[in-house]
């Protein structure tokens, strides 16, 4: 237990989850458990069975059946509602069901509504639609980009000229998911009298998002009541993509005139969430003799399938300012272009941006070194950002806040014992076995900039909007008048335990332990303090979050302190100043309010709105993460075995280690499955291929290999309690850690993702 100001505190311990009691009885109340409105009616949701097409659909023969309330179609919905704002302009306007035309296999064409989920399936099978087929685009680039944009940092053309080794490869990222166990859920209730929308749904964030669905519904945002469940079963990015939803359960309500709820089954969720984007990379790098990297070139061109539905191009964006990642290069050049195709919109997905920008780039790094002949933990060591340059400002505007790379370097090349595992490599592969090491080297940003996105319009165009900039975060503390300290939060939580972390930062504050504290983690946007950035996304709870409970405990704790010197009772129990603040409100100081509580609100600094030069400080915190891993491909059969993995993170001040442990493992799963197993797959007609858990492949626990994880702290200056996000970093670097190993043990460049043994079994076959 750590020491301050001669007491114990409770922030860096791994206590108990509270979490864990419920949900191992199996109470957790989740947001099929919840039964906010009574006889709720309930809806199926037919989709197209097209990937292009235009559709005519007659739901006569459904409102025929008895017990069917309704239903409600593309036209209904064009006439009663907006298409979705974007942050950028597109050809095809985007609604909660397809006006016209469908633009994906699963997009909503109805939704029916009856007594039961039965009935509701039963009249969704006699909607008849007539198809006129139109043709498909499914491959990115056969599509013409809708949005470009280029930026210059640095002289690039003059360091490319000067360098004696210039890479150039093009990268695919496919399109893949998080998968969370539990699927969408909504429940929405239209009150005519008051012209008020309240709607439950196990939403994550970004509350942007709030706006972009109250505009869809013509509602201003106080008459979109959104509350979410106390539990959600995990999410990584795709439930932010349930607002659609909303809006399209919330007009069913409206025109039906009854409370509606509708939960997701495991096969609309492969076909009509979300996944992430796809991006092809062409990537250019200038290397000087002694490997110093002095250039980038990026050329992206990102798939954001059918619709570019908000926060999308965030993906593309998201990590802007750690182009160079984290390396000193200065000179750097990109080209953005995004595209659509017929095939599931994107949106958030864990690591979103991370994946695609750090494939290419670290796969370049591999590359490079092989052709430099130096080992790739020395290239790295060459070009990381120095310890004593931070804070250090990137060419493309990120502010690295602390760290020391070249430490986590030597602690990654120490824990893998990374010389013999090479060594064991080459002795391997000479007695023929495809043994191979690979290492990453990636910074982690975390606590977004809402204005990053604004990046996808010039500076001339930004100067006539609204500033975007910062990411702010809400809460509140109360005390009851026995005592009882309850804490609100705007976080919303898909496991990652932020009630146990809030609960120990309000007890290093009041002075009280963390079982004294009880925490509400389900957001109403009627009565929880809550921010446009709110939301469970970037991990941005523990710099962020963490600073707004930490905030209104520090406003309550210093209330309570003035309320004891007043009465001169310096050790007054803090009930006993709680009973004093509401029985006795002329006891209180001249000027004070009654009662015992606070609101705070707490943003990172440094989080500007991109400058003229299209310079944007993206994330507010970074972390680094250095990781070694080796693997083992079977000729016979080209299956890839992870053999040894080593991660080792710097994410500032860890405030509950078992906790971070969880989120490295829980990102190192899904990188894993991005780099062996999940892919979104079409065919040529956008029929979607992976539209099962028997085509979508998913690691399973025993097909996870065995992580050892290790630490450094450097306190970030710009978050309350120093720390940084950590949850999305190990989706980012596992990818093309392992692509680097499977490289090196192929003894070729051209690996793609996944590595499945198909993929893999057809590069051996060529190699012979």
């Amino acid at each position: 237990m750590a020491v301050a100001s001669g007491r114990e505190t409770w922030v860096g311990r791994s206590v108990p989850r509270f979490e864990d009691e419920a949900l191992l009885r199996g109470e957790g109340r989740f947001m099929d458990d919840l039964e906010p409105v009574s006889h709720a009616w309930h809806a199926a949701i037919v989709r197209s069975q097209l990937a292009h097409a235009r559709v005519a659909v007659d739901p006569s023969a459904a409102r025929e059946l008895e017990g069917v309330a309704g239903v409600v179609t593309g036209e209904d919905v064009a006439r009663l509602s907006r298409p979705f704002p974007a942050a950028i302009d597109s050809p095809a306007p985007h609604y909660a069901a397809a006006v016209g035309t469908a633009r994906y296999v699963g997009e909503p064409l109805a939704v029916v509504v009856a007594r039961d989920r039965y009935l509701a399936e039963d009249a969704a099978e006699l909607v008849a639609v007539e198809y006129e087929p139109l043709d498909p685009v499914v491959d990115p680039l056969a599509a013409e980009p809708i949005h470009e944009r280029r930026f210059h940092y640095g002289d690039v053309d003059d360091a490319m000229a000067r360098a004696t080794l210039v890479v150039r490869s093009t990268f695919r990222v496919p399109r893949w998911t998080g998968l969370p166990v539990e699927c969408y859920g909504v429940v929405c209730n239209w009150d005519e009298g008051s012209g008020r929308l309240t709607a439950w749904a196990n939403f994550q964030g970004p509350f942007t998002l709030h706006g972009v669905a109250a505009a869809a519904l013509g509602l201003r945002g106080d008459r979109l009541r959104l509350l979410t469940p106390p539990d959600s079963g995990g999410s990584f990015g795709v439930k932010a993509a349930v607002l659609g939803y909303v809006v399209l359960i919330g007009l069913a309500s409206r025109a039906l005139g009854v409370p509606v709820r509708w939960t997701e089954d495991r096969l609309e969720h492969l076909v009509g969430s979300s996944a992430s984007t796809g991006r092809v990379t062409e990537l250019e790098a200038g290397f000087a003799p002694d490997g110093e990297l002095l250039a980038l070139r990026y050329d992206a061109l990102e798939d954001v399938g059918a619709y570019v539905r908000a926060p999308e191009p965030a993906t593309l964006y998201r990590m802007h300012g750690s182009l160079g990642g984290a390396y000193r290069v200065r000179n750097v050049a990109a080209r953005n272009r995004l595209v659509l195709t017929n095939t599931l919109p994107s949106g958030l997905n864990r690591g979103f941006g991370g994946p695609q920008l750090y494939f290419g780039l670290e796969r370049t790094m591999a590359i490079a070194a092989r052709r430099l002949g130096l080992d790739p933990a020395e290239l790295a060591r060459r070009n990381l950002v120095r310890a004593d340059e931070m804070p250090y400002r990137t060419p493309s505007g990120a502010l690295y806040d602390s760290g020391d790379y070249e430490a986590c370097l030597d602690r990654a090349l120490e824990a893998s014992g990374y010389h013999e595992l090479c060594a064991s490599a080459e002795r391997a592969r000479a007695d023929g076995r495809l043994v191979g090491v690979g290492l990453a080297c990636v910074v982690e940003p975390s606590i977004s900039n809402m204005g990053y996105i604004t990046l996808a319009q010039t500076a001339v165009e930004r100067a006539g909007t609204l500033p975007k900039s910062g990411n702010a975060e809400g809460a509140s503390v109360a005390v009851d008048p026995l005592g009882g300290i309850t804490v609100r939060l705007g976080t919303t939580p898909q496991g990652q335990g932020h009630r146990t972390v809030a609960a120990q930062v309000v007890a290093d504050e009041l002075g009280c332990t963390p079982e004294e504290v009880s925490v509400l983690s389900e957001l109403d946007t009627a009565t929880t303090p809550w921010t446009v950035a709110s939301g469970n996304y970037s991990s941005r709870f523990s710099g962020v979050g963490v600073g707004a409970v930490q905030a209104a405990a520090r406003k309550v704790r210093e209330k309570a302190d003035a309320i004891r010197e007043h009465l001169g009772m310096p050790e007054a129990s803090l009930r006993r100043v709680a009973g004093t603040a509401h029985w006795s409100p002329e006891s209180l100081p001249d000027g004070m309010e009654p009662g015992l509580s606070a609101i705070a609100f707490h943003a990172t600094p440094n989080l500007d709105p991109p400058d003229a030069e299209d310079r944007v400080a993206s994330s507010g915190a970074h972390g680094l993460i250095v990781d070694v891993c080796a693997v083992e491909v079977d000729r016979r059969t080209g299956a890839v075995t992870v053999t040894d993995y080593v991660s080792v993170h710097d994410a500032g001040t860890l405030l509950h280690p078992a906790l971070a442990e969880g989120q490295v493992l829980g990102g190192f799963a899904h990188g894993l499955g991005s780099a062996l197993y999940e892919r979104h797959a079409y065919d040529e007609d956008g029929n979607p291929t992976s539209a099962s858990l028997v085509d979508y492949v998913t690691p399973t626990a025993p097909d996870v290999a065995a992580l050892r994880v290790e630490h450094l702290e450097s306190p970030s200056p710009f978050t309350a309690l120093g720390a940084k996000g950590l949850g999305e970093g190990t989706t980012m670097s596992v990818p093309v850690a392992i692509a680097n190993a499977v490289a090196d043990a192929l003894g070729r460049d051209d690996v793609e993702l996944p590595l499945t043994p198909p993929r893999v079994w057809d590069l051996l076959q060529e190699a012979r």
